[in-house]
């Protein structure tokens, strides 16, 4: 079970404000750049990212139903920014991972103490 969407709310309203300053250039966090499905507007949310041998592995703290995820699925692309360089991304999968082993060991722990199991992986564009 992810996260609360209560506390989804309150990150969306107040904790993303913060962590857009530093999430381009600190380790294990990223900017997502994406476009909303309907309103066509960009949005640009903090997450939690990993390199993986397949491109970029996406921690869903809050699930696969958020905004930012189902915007990604469905125009099939996104740009990450994370350590201070800007990726384009394709090829979104769903991956339900009960253990964790797509990300580090301890973020692994503390995934599984949230119950974290879900996770986006995108591959690097090779024309982007």
């Amino acid at each position: 079970m992810p996260l609360p969407s209560r506390l989804a709310r309150f990150n969306k309203r107040v904790t993303n404000r913060v962590a857009r300053r530093v999430a381009g250039w600190m380790p294990g966090l990223a900017i997502v750049t994406h476009f909303g499905r309907v309103s066509g507007r960009e949005y640009r949310t903090p997450v939690i990212v990993f390199r993986a041998d397949e491109g970029y592995v996406f921690a869903l703290t809050y699930g696969s139903g958020t905004d930012w995820v189902e915007n990604v699925w469905a125009a099939g692309r996104c740009t990450v920014r994370t350590r201070r360089r800007n990726i384009a991304l394709v090829s979104p999968r769903l991956l339900v991972n009960p253990d964790r082993e797509l990300v580090p060991g301890v973020v692994r722990w503390i995934l599984g103490i949230v119950n974290v199991d879900e996770f986006l992986l995108l591959a690097v564009d090779p024309g982007g």
